[in-house]
């Protein structure tokens, strides 16, 4: 596929060149040696200038893809334009002016119009919305301008600049390696391989053709697992491998559940539209002979089944939504991520900075016998010290503690010869330090029985004993007793090497036959957030569970503290010998997960996910990223590492859980206010509708001009631009939300044909009362009016599962704008566009009636409205 993809993207010195494959291109560079490859690229270890990567920024662009570059504002309105609902009212204008209805051509195409620019506006200012959120959590990639490194933002990386890379950066470009340690690369997402792959600077061999197997080059897309290097990027943007392939394929994302949800609710108005506007047509043709009559009326009628407001009204509330949430700290990357976030039952999050501070203190150096040891101490400094990996927070712990760096003069009197970067398999990392004597020590730190497992001796009072087991057990009971107390444990290890190599040739077979030195443990104390936050999670119906790689002592501990239960602790060992269906059945019943490798935390998502839960995973870490990416919802923090960054769906610029249980509030109350938008409008419509049919069948003329159902529409779909506005009963956003497309049928099934009762008693009035039998346009005005009032009123009743108006209360923008629309359909009715639209007075009498009528339609809906949230639920 690759000899297939050009590129331009070509050094300075090429742009007469011609344009090669972009599979060549990245051989050229991985056969040459890397003085070459820098000299090809016109720049230098000591890397770019500023001056030179401005000009090569103009000249390549931005480093970004396809994928991440927003629409433009045309391709904006091709999408507002191509979406079903404004096709069926096209089409429908189209036919009503073939017909020669140019009042119903003039009405639908308003529709239309509005429609069209009131979503094109809304999504622009939602586009708007979402760049800036997006700009407020930045990747970056760390650069050598100038002689001196510096992090910059990965979109300003330009071909020629040296990078470093460690674990846990992306590969933020297409570049060459120039050198590297024990450097190993996720590149799952290109390749599909899930086994890290190394990669070297040595010089690629001429026969290699695929550039994804080539040991030194590393592609956009991929990430770092362990190691370090420096590289030189080749590529950026649409460029890259992976960018040129994302021009194509990236485009077509997968549709969330939202998607779907909105596609079901689409599809099934269409079907009403379907089936209702032949029975329509058919019904009036046949009882008045007036064939064309009957089509421009089920045209009419099928502009009156469609919520031209949907999507609006779905673009509206998400980035309104997504706003209010950044104002709490919760960024939004994905809009449609919104809905699941308010779904998400489950919460899977490590400890580690949501129950605890997340900032360790070293609080103990001991020896083996549980003494406090300075040679401990002084290892452990030297190997966090010279370690040039991914630092972690226990790193942080020990080179902030007391004044080492002065006393111990880590970079004069040792010097570093090598280092073994840390893995997840091994669960530790060495250094290889040369002190002034010559002499060449490994000192080894990381998870207890990783280290045990390499030891063969231990230091007791400076003197080395081999391994027997009562120094197992004496450990043990060291490490359980710290454990018990809340404290994280790592142990140290070393050995001297007289006479070994002073060059970087260590690997992981060097780690074997260590002497036992000692432990460091640190102490990560619970967030006085932590309890208030679980028990808001709570009462929101989120279980959370807490899923760690820390043993089980340390986050029973924690988790006790907190207040959160734990009668049920499962670990990664038990986790290894169950099947997929034993799992599923586990992790129903257990909210503590411990010891955990990496792989582990997806199949736990994926075991609750087959039992029906929407589950979020917070995480930040490297190994996080699988489960980030699995995970319905995934939610990481603005201090995480970039692949776990990138792989979240929502970012908090706080670690906290409070803040999110408040994205979880406004993502249920988002949610909320599109349902009530889809209840309003398909059952008030499917009512009208009804009663339409009804009286098509009885009465001598049409029951409403297909210019008033067209108006009478308008009205109503204005009547509801403001419910983004408005409030989310607090019971209702206490327990999940997902999408139940049956449930909704069933609501518009039940409450939709309250309508028609009144709008038959209507019928009644006009007929029997105001003797309008032979005077439709009075029947008309007097439908149309009621129908107007009523389809307004009961907004405000469908708007909450309480008692309108006494317990709970629209806000004010619904409130006016329901005024504001019954006024107008009231004024239209005497105003100057009356005879037009086919509107005569109404007597005093009628004006009384159709209180006393509304004032039933509150009551009935109210009743028929709580027996089916009783029966059904909401």
């Amino acid at each position: 596929m690759s000899e297939k993809i050009t590129s331009s993207n070509q050094p300075h010195n090429q742009d007469s060149a011609p344009v090669k494959t972009f599979s060549e291109e990245l051989l050229e560079m991985a056969e040459l040696d890397t003085d070459s490859v820098l000299k090809r690229l016109e720049t230098q270890l000591t890397g770019l200038s500023e001056a030179e990567a401005k000009l090569r920024l103009e000249q390549y662009g931005v480093n970004e893809m396809a994928r991440e570059k927003r629409q433009s504002v045309l391709m904006h309105l091709m999408n507002n334009l191509k979406n079903p609902l404004v096709i069926l009212l096209a089409s429908l204008a189209l036919l009503s002016y073939l017909t020669g209805d140019l009042r119903a051509t003039v009405v639908i195409s308003v529709m239309v119009v509005l429609g069209v620019v009131l979503r094109f506006f809304q999504e622009l200012r939602a586009d708007n919305a979402a760049a800036a959120l997006k700009a407020m959590v930045v990747n970056k990639a760390t650069v050598v301008r100038d002689g001196k490194e510096q992090e910059i933002s990965l979109k300003l990386l330009v071909p020629g600049d040296v990078i470093t890379i460690a674990a846990g950066d992306m590969i933020p470009a297409d570049v060459r390696i120039l050198s590297a340690k024990d450097l190993f690369l996720d590149q799952a997402a290109l390749t599909g391989e899930a086994m890290p792959v190394e990669k070297k600077s040595d010089t690629a061999s001429k026969d290699m053709d695929n550039p994804l197997e080539i040991a030194n080059l590393c592609f956009l897309g991929s990430n770092v697992i362990s190691g370090t290097g420096v590289a030189v990027v080749v590529h950026t943007g649409e460029k890259t491998y992976f960018g040129a392939l994302s021009v194509s394929l990236v485009e077509q994302r997968e549709l969330t559940s939202f998607d779907k949800g909105i596609n079901g609710i689409t599809w099934m108005m269409i079907r009403f539209i379907g089936i209702m506007v032949p029975v329509v047509f058919i019904v009036n043709g046949l009882s008045k002979h007036n064939w064309l009559e009957a089509f421009l009326f089920a045209m009419a009628v099928a502009v009156g089944l469609t919520p031209e407001m949907l999507p609006m009204i779905v673009s509206v509330n998400l980035s309104k939504g997504a706003l209010i949430m950044s104002r709490k700290k919760v960024i939004v990357k994905r809009l449609n991520s919104i809905q699941n976030f308010g779904a998400m039952d489950v919460l899977c999050t490590d400890k580690t900075g949501t129950l605890t501070e997340g900032k360790i203190v070293l609080e103990k150096h001991l020896d083996v016998r549980g003494e406090e040891s300075e040679k401990v101490l002084h290892y452990g400094y030297l190997n966090s010290y010279h370690h040039t990996g991914l630092k972690n927070i226990t790193d942080e712990a020990i080179l902030k503690h007391g004044d080492l760096e002065g006393s111990l003069q880590a970079n004069v009197k040792y010097r570093k010869i090598d280092e073994i970067p840390f893995d997840f398999t091994r669960k530790r990392m060495s250094v290889i330090v040369e002190d002034e004597t010559g002499l060449n020590t490994m000192i080894c730190k990381g998870a207890v029985e990783e280290i045990m497992a390499c030891c063969s001796s231990v230091e007791i009072e400076g003197k080395v004993l081999p391994m027997l087991p009562e120094y197992k057990d004496s450990t043990k009971k060291i490490v359980d007793d710290l454990s018990a107390q809340g404290f994280r444990v790592i142990a140290l290890s070393y050995k001297e090497m007289p006479g070994a190599s002073d060059e970087p040739v260590y690997g992981v077979k060097d780690e074997s036959e260590l002497i036992l030195l000692g432990y460091l443990s640190f102490l990560d104390p619970p967030k006085e957030s932590a309890t208030e936050a679980l028990k808001q999670l709570a009462d929101l119906s989120v279980d959370v569970k807490i899923l760690t790689g820390d043993s089980e002592a340390v986050t029973t501990y924690i988790c006790k503290e907190v207040g959160l239960a734990v009668d049920n602790v499962l670990l990664g060992s038990q986790i290894e010998a169950m099947s997929e269906e034993e799992l599923a059945k586990a992790v129903n019943t257990t909210n503590i997960f411990a010891k955990l490798a990496p792989n582990q935390k997806e199949h736990i998502i994926r075991a609750l996910q087959s039992n029906g839960h929407v589950v979020g995973f917070m995480g930040d870490g490297i190994n996080d990223a699988p489960a980030l990416k699995n995970a319905d919802v995934g939610v990481s923090v603005d201090s995480a590492v970039d692949i776990a960054k990138e792989s979240s769906d929502i970012i908090l610029l706080d670690n906290n859980l409070l803040v999110l249980a408040q994205g979880v509030m406004e993502g249920r109350r988002v949610f909320g206010n599109i349902i009530k938008y889809i209840k309003m409008a398909a059952s008030s419509n499917f009512g009208n509708m009804f009663s339409v049919l009804g009286a098509s069948a009885f009465l001598p003329f049409l029951p409403m001009l297909p210019i008033q159902v067209l108006t009478n529409n308008l009205l109503y779909d204005f009547s509801q631009t403001t419910i983004p506005t408005d409030e989310v009963d607090a019971d209702w956003v206490k327990k999940p939300r997902q999408w139940k497309i049956s449930g909704i049928t069933k609501f518009i099934l039940v409450i939709g044909p309250i309508s028609s009762i009144f709008d038959y008693l209507t019928f009644f009035i006009m007929l029997n009362v105001f003797n309008a039998w032979n005077n439709p346009a009075l029947f008309h005005t007097g439908w149309f009016v009621e129908s107007i009032f009523t389809q307004t009123l009961i907004i405000h009743v469908i708007r909450t599962n309480k008692i309108p108006f006494i317990q709970s209360r629209a806000s004010w923008p619904l409130i006016i704008s329901s005024v504001a629309i019954v006024a107008v359909a009231a004024w239209l009715t005497i105003s100057p566009f009356a005879g037009t639209l086919g509107f005569v007075a109404l007597p005093s009498l009628y004006w009384l009636l159709l209180a006393a009528m509304m004032v039933g339609y509150v009551v009935l809906t109210q009743l028929v409205k709580t027996w089916f949230v009783r029966k059904f639920g909401d």
